[in-house]
């Protein structure tokens, strides 16, 4: 009886054993299958500025109201580079002679129209009014184009709305603005114009060698006159006694193409307007650069 029951005491505690074994384990295999929380870092994000605004402005025309004269006057001239742009006033003008840039402009057109080149007699008459402003030239080449009507026609197809041709022959009073004029030199010096390149190319020829009691105004804020390619206009007012100047061209300044157009009437004397317009001009570059 003795032995059997140490037996039994030695089972108890036997079994008592594995259970508090089995305890273990059992806790142990627990905390192995819970899963592990990883904690997500938290990201600080700076704020965000607020994209700049970009500003366009105008020119300045500052210096353009700041002109001191009796006369009248209105520019606009185009940045080729950049594609900026400037206008000041926007009244018309009388075009005296730089409506000869339009009357070859329009006879190129209608002999591209018609497939031909110009004949000699034509090259001729050109390089007469565009070089020296020839007047009879200019007046045999306006009839040629079917005077004010043809000339009225050609500009609608560019985009002249401003312009009026003058009448009973008297071209040199058509009346413009110098919007338009800016308009009529991105024909001639411009991309997408209804002139050939070649046309361009013959037109802007001319406008460069013109002999130089014709080279002012535009010419006035090149770096190098000589280099510009424009056409002036003068004429004194027989009611008035009083001038109007004008010059339309393209110029290189500063590293930059200008196409510039200047129109004025009032002036005292031819010398007068002379002065104004290189001024105008000047000022006109000057707040574009």
């Amino acid at each position: 009886m003795a032995k059997s029951s140490a037996h039994w005491v030695a089972g108890l505690l036997v079994t008592a054993l594995i259970a508090v074994t089995g305890l273990i384990l059992a806790s142990q295999d627990s905390h192995a299958a819970t899963p592990v929380t990883t904690q997500t870092p938290t990201t600080t994000t700076a704020p965000t500025r607020p994209a700049a605004t970009t500003v366009t402005t105008e020119p300045s025309t500052a210096t353009l109201e700041a002109i001191d004269t009796d006369a009248d006057f209105s520019v606009a001239a185009l940045d080729v580079d950049t594609g900026e742009t400037l206008s000041y006033g926007d009244a018309s003008f009388d075009t005296a002679s730089i409506v000869k840039v339009d009357i070859l402009v329009a006879l190129l057109h209608q002999a591209q129209e018609g497939g031909r080149t110009l004949t000699a007699s034509e090259r001729a008459l050109a390089t007469a009014m565009i070089e020296r402003s020839d007047n009879t030239a200019a007046t045999a080449l306006f009839n040629t184009i079917g005077g004010k009507a043809g000339l009225e026609a050609f500009n609608a197809v560019i985009g002249l709305d401003e312009t009026v041709v003058g009448s009973n022959g008297y071209w040199g009073l058509t009346q413009t603005t110098a919007v338009d004029q800016l308009t009529l030199l991105k024909v001639v010096f411009g991309t997408g114009s209804v002139l050939t390149a070649d046309s361009q190319a013959y037109e802007q020829g001319l406008m460069s060698n013109v002999v130089e009691a014709q080279n002012f105004g535009v010419s006035a804020a090149a770096d190098d006159a000589d280099d510009a390619a424009l056409k002036v206009g003068y004429l004194q007012r027989s009611a008035t006694g009083l001038w109007d100047v004008t010059s339309i061209g393209e110029i290189e300044a500063g590293g930059h193409t200008y196409l510039v157009a200047v129109l004025s009437d009032g002036n005292g004397s031819y010398d007068e307007g002379v002065a104004l317009v290189d001024q105008v001009d000047r000022a006109a570059v000057d707040a574009l650069s």
